[in-house]
């Protein structure tokens, strides 16, 4: 889209996510922190077949430091319902504004691009789509038989909004298209979510998880954190025993990394040895998987998740 289309569905793209941040004395990067770069024929066979299909990635709009290692994989995280989300959460680098109307081909273009990678695991994922009657749910579901009915084999994963005021519409529908996977992300600990999601809830969030487990018990569940915005030790492992309380299978936890200038800005990077602490108390407390890195992010290596959790 150009400046003018963006203008008009109500996003500047210069601002994108910016927001107003208090001055904090910048911390420096830790050497275990590097991103790895590809530049091989699978990256650019995926880049230009999501221009081909006109079809958005997470890795892509949320600037995802793993892009280079999964385009050069041949996968990729799927990003439906338009690239401009209703919220404005300050640690995203997604753009925020009025959004067009989901695209009725999308489903198909979705399952033909899927088909053409010949991926074996897929995740779909979306912006919040508040300005939907169901949150865009419906449209999750067209995505998913679509992909079904073109790739059989095909597993899909998928990392749902929180349908905030619509969720038992929400999961009704689903129960017509149903994923292998479900991830709903927490994101960070209750005390920070007045900052880093507004618009969103905590216990909303656990109640969504808990009741998609509820009504669909045979579907693996999972969540992720990002650590790095002020939380504590404490904290992490708190909610991590609400997760499991609320019956999630599966669990990553990541670094959070500063888009830009403009968003949240990191207030402590992790050491790896606590990554592997975290890592062991969630195995401690149950969890089927937790994948938990600097690095790490909802969707890496999610196939490899799946998989080792059975």
């Amino acid at each position: 889209m150009n400046e003018n289309q963006l203008r008009q569905v109500g996003i500047d793209k210069t601002s994108r996510n910016r927001v107003k941040v208090s001055p904090t004395k910048s911390i420096t990067k830790p050497h275990w922190i590097k991103v790895k770069i590809a530049d091989n024929a699978n990256y650019h066979k995926v880049k230009s077949i999501l221009k081909e299909k006109k079809l958005h990635t997470v890795c892509e709009e949320a600037s995802c430091p793993n892009i280079g290692e999964c385009f050069g994989n041949g996968t990729a995280t799927f990003m439906i319902l338009g690239d401009i989300c209703t919220r404005r959460c300050p640690f995203c680098d997604v753009a925020h504004g009025r959004p067009l109307p989901p695209k009725k081909d999308e489903p198909v273009s979705l399952a033909k691009a899927i088909s053409d990678l010949k991926l074996e695991y897929v995740v779909i994922t979306s912006v919040d789509r508040d300005d939907l009657k169901d949150g865009g749910a419906e449209h999750f579901k067209l995505c998913i038989n679509a992909v079904r009915d073109s790739s059989p084999s095909t597993k899909i994963e998928i990392l749902i909004p929180d349908f905030r005021g619509r969720l038992d519409k929400a999961l009704a529908i689903f129960e017509f298209g149903l994923p292998d996977v479900m991830n709903h992300n927490l994101e960070t600990v209750p005390r920070l979510y007045r900052e880093a999601r507004p618009g969103a809830s905590y216990q909303h969030s656990l109640s969504l998880l808990k009741k998609f487990k509820s009504r669909y018990p045979n579907i693996a569940t999972k969540s992720g954190l990002m650590v790095g915005l002020g939380e504590t030790d404490d904290e992490i492992f708190s909610v991590m025993q609400d997760l499991k309380s609320s019956e999630v299978d599966l669990l990553t936890i990541g670094q959070y990394l500063q888009p830009t200038g403009g968003h949240l800005p990191v207030r402590r990077y992790v050491a790896p040895s606590q990554f592997k602490s975290y890592q062991v108390a969630g195995e401690d407390m149950g969890f089927r998987h937790v994948a938990s890195g600097p690095l790490v992010r909802s969707s890496y290596h999610a196939d490899q998740q799946a998989r080792s959790a059975g």
